[in-house]
């Protein structure tokens, strides 16, 4: 069966900023039904790609080919929602007025009221959000950029539910690596300037490309070897003035120019945030207890239950993650442990020897105004203190991958990821016994997180951490505590995938939504009777039944359409009177069919799901 033909696709793409190529010769073809994962560090180009697909920038060479008619979704990592004053204008916009409802299943998905003004929406919300309005315009092509940040696993979950049903094609930049395993058949690898793709998805990218840094450096030795010899040659003498010999020495400088570049891309790859973090003096054997621990908040929205008679101890070297909802109370669960807040009922017990480093999600100590050098120097002065050693601002910021130029701009000049790099590197600055992550995955690209669960399996001292983040949990965690309802938490051994064995598939959804998530919105009266709603057995659900009802037109129209095509093209005079427009019928020909085999099948699977319910 030959490839689908592609929507959107890149051809020896070429952009320079400023004076040096962020990347050439880029190859990617993007297909419908492909999802493609595009990887690389921070800083290395990949949004900058993919606005060059979503058509926002121009490249400055090779060739940007969009199907003719295609519709693209550009879901940025952070949504503009100027212009709209609640999630169902903003949701509707694009929409015809017969394709309207689609915005309200959508919104009823991804649980946010049609209602609730933009203003008030939380980080979560207006992810949530703006990927109802990815879905509702059912594009031809999706480039999503982190589109899991913000999000808890649930919401997670469903978006890979949501890729793994979309017909177009899609192009993702996430760090979330269980995300792309999930939802990828297709990788492209943004190194070094330059685009390599794999086509067999995400769960086969760290294998694959160790072995294209292990091919990269058998190249260099093979060269080495070449140089050597040449430069043994040379030694031996040779003659400017022999004009045979020009070749060689040119080819010896050739040699010595692409040696150069390529030590220089081996180190570039290698040059990765240089982590680590010093054990302070050791904490007792016991670093918090928490006995009968009661908190809860009165809002509008009705009273947000964090704790009820809890009962924790946490020992040292434990690892501890902590993984829930938006809004379940992770963060001030943690506040509790460390004493920062005051509970309701119950004591709080702490070792007495404790050394804090802590990570807030907020990034809070962060000032936007202040330059990197006197963030990581506050004192003044060219040193700053590392786990009781002095070192250069200047080689410790390097450590998380700052050059010397960044460390005079002001901090609301950085991406995510790097005020995330910087974060981390103040928070790792100083000796401890306990270390406390607050979402420290989000906006890293994914090497970084891995030398970050290098450097924490390492780490001697305690960890509590908050994160959404699977793979990285699993890998780091000895223990996982999550939210079950009316102030419960439950303590499960192990990682997450561990979590999930022990307590079911659906688990992530036992606990999901069990608070209000905290907001400005109006208040949401709730229903009537105390039980959540059920759907009546046999029917599908609404968005099922509305989309069976688009497809039966959409096939139609489609029908219509080819008939009209053959009609056209059936004309024997027609290529001669008007070859342009026989061209267009012709192209137009094949994907017209697609589509309709397309939603005779989408049609047919909805079709089998309504008559299987209705026998239930």
């Amino acid at each position: 069966m030959p490839p689908a033909p592609p929507i959107a696709a890149l051809r020896e793409a070429r952009l320079t900023l400023g004076s040096a190529p962020l990347f050439v010769g880029v190859d990617i073809s993007l297909s419908r039904g492909r999802r493609m994962a595009l990887v690389g560090r921070n800083g290395a180009g990949k949004s900058t790609l993919m606005r060059l697909l979503a058509g926002q920038i121009e490249a400055d060479g090779g060739d940007v080919f969009r199907q003719p008619g295609a519709t693209s979704f550009y879901l940025r990592q952070e949504p503009d929602f100027r212009g709209f004053a609640t999630a169902l204008e903003y949701v509707a916009a694009g929409l015809e007025d017969d394709l309207t409802y689609r915005a309200d299943a959508e919104l009823d998905e991804w649980e946010v009221p049609p209602g609730l003004p933009l203003a008030t929406a939380s980080g979560g919300q207006a992810r949530r959000i703006a990927l109802a309005r990815a879905f509702a315009l059912s594009p031809d092509l999706l480039l999503l950029d982190e589109p899991t940040n913000h999000l808890d696993v649930a919401s997670i979950e469903r978006l890979e539910k949501e890729l793994l049903a979309f017909r177009g094609a899609a192009l993702i930049v996430s760090h979330d690596r269980r995300f792309l395993e999930t939802v990828s058949t297709d990788v492209a690898w943004l190194r070094q300037g330059v685009v390599r793709t794999l086509e067999t998805g995400y769960r086969n990218f760290e294998e694959w490309a160790e072995t294209v840094e292990v091919e990269e450096e058998r190249a260099l030795e093979k060269l080495n070897v070449q140089l050597k010899a040449e430069e043994r040659w040379l030694a031996r003498g040779v003659t400017a003035r022999r004009k045979r010999n020009m070749g060689r020495v040119r080819k010896l400088q050739d040699m010595r120019a692409e040696r150069r570049a390529r030590k220089t891309a081996l180190a570039d790859a290698a040059s990765s945030a240089q982590l680590a973090v010093e054990s302070g003096a050791a904490s007792g054997r016991l670093v918090a207890e928490l006995k009968g621990v009661s908190k809860s908040f009165s809002t509008p929205e009705g009273d947000i239950v964090i704790a009820s008679n809890l009962d924790l101890r946490i020992m040292r070297g434990d690892r501890l993650g902590l993984i829930g909802p938006n809004g379940a109370g992770k963060t001030t669960l943690l506040r509790l442990i460390l004493g920062q807040m005051p509970p309701d009922q119950g004591t709080v017990r702490l070792a007495k020897t404790l050394e804090i480093a802590y990570l807030d999600q907020t990034r809070a100590s962060l000032r936007a105004d202040q330059t990197l050098w006197d963030t990581l120097a506050p004192l003044g002065g060219d040193q700053i203190m590392v786990r009781g050693h002095p070192r250069h601002v200047a080689a410790y910021a390097k450590d998380f991958m700052f050059d010397s130029r960044q460390l005079r701009q002001p901090v609301s000049a950085l991406s995510g990821g790097e005020r995330n790099r910087l974060t981390l590197a103040l928070a790792l600055a100083r000796p401890s016994n306990l270390l406390v992550l607050d979402e420290p995955t989000n906006d890293l690209d994914i090497e970084t997180l891995d030398l970050l669960e290098d450097m924490l399996t390492d780490y001697d001292g305690t960890l509590l951490l908050v994160s959404h983040d699977r793979a990285f949990v699993d890998n780091v965690a000895t223990s996982i505590l999550t939210p079950e309802g009316e102030g419960g938490w439950l303590e499960t051994p192990g990682g997450y995938s561990d979590y999930l064995a022990q307590n079911g598939p659906s688990s992530t959804r036992t606990f999901r939504s069990r608070t209000p998530e905290p907001s400005r919105s109006p208040p949401i009266s709730p229903p009537a009777a105390p039980a959540a709603p059920t759907r009546p057995g046999g029917k599908l659900t609404y968005k099922d039944a509305r989309r069976l009802e688009e497809l039966v037109r959409l096939m139609s129209e489609r029908q219509a359409e080819i008939a009209s095509i053959e009609t056209e093209m059936a004309d024997p005079a027609l290529f001669g009177r008007n070859p342009a427009r026989f061209a267009q019928l012709a192209a137009r020909s094949g994907p017209a069919r697609a589509e309709l085999e397309a939603h005779e099948l989408e049609w047919l699977e909805l079709e089998e799901k309504r008559e299987a319910l209705a026998k239930t």
